[in-house]
């Protein structure tokens, strides 16, 4: 894994990925509890997914961004960022019905506008490869084994996500 913060071509940072799971001890460094999970939920603009399976993790290629990166995206007027998930997820690969786990919160200092955003970080492991709908947003996907380095092309920001999020550290 990278050290943070890592920039992308554009500036913008990833400064944190914080695992989201229940407080097991006081003082558990990193980690975001349940309690603190349900304050930071209503400042979470928007959620990425991390699709596993075997060893490698679902990449689209974003036709905006023209870049391969995890599926997902901003949150609509009213729906929490689980809600998000699973309507991105749905909308961008044609995957619907898996349940998604809330794995990660992630930090960016994202540079236009200048600000600073929280993304809810969520997981899926598929035993299956699914079949996948290429559309507007999504022109294509591949499986990427996070233990291969990021290619030119590739968001490095979600890369390192899916790093940390496809195979978290037993702990």
């Amino acid at each position: 894994m990278a050290e943070l913060p890592i920039r992308d071509q554009a500036g913008n940072a990833l400064l944190a990925v914080r695992a989201v799971r229940a407080v097991r001890a006081v003082g558990d460094v990193g980690d975001v509890g349940d309690e603190e999970w349900g304050r930071l939920a209503t400042r979470v603009p928007a959620s990425l997914v991390v699709v596993v399976h075997a060893d490698t993790v679902l990449m689209m290629f974003d036709s905006w961004r023209r870049q391969w990166e995890l599926p997902g995206g901003s949150r609509e007027p009213g729906e929490s960022p689980d809600e998000a998930a699973v309507r991105e997820l749905r909308e961008e690969t044609g995957i619907h019905g898996v349940d998604l786990s809330l794995s990660a919160v992630a930090e960016f200092d994202l540079t236009a506008p200048r600000r600073r955003e929280l993304l809810a970080v969520y997981r899926v492991r598929l035993r299956v490869v699914p079949r996948l709908t290429v559309n507007d947003e999504a022109l294509a996907f591949r499986w990427w084994p996070p233990s291969q380095p990021v290619s030119g092309d590739m968001s490095p920001l979600d890369a390192e996500i899916a790093r940390r999020v496809a195979h978290p550290l037993a702990g």
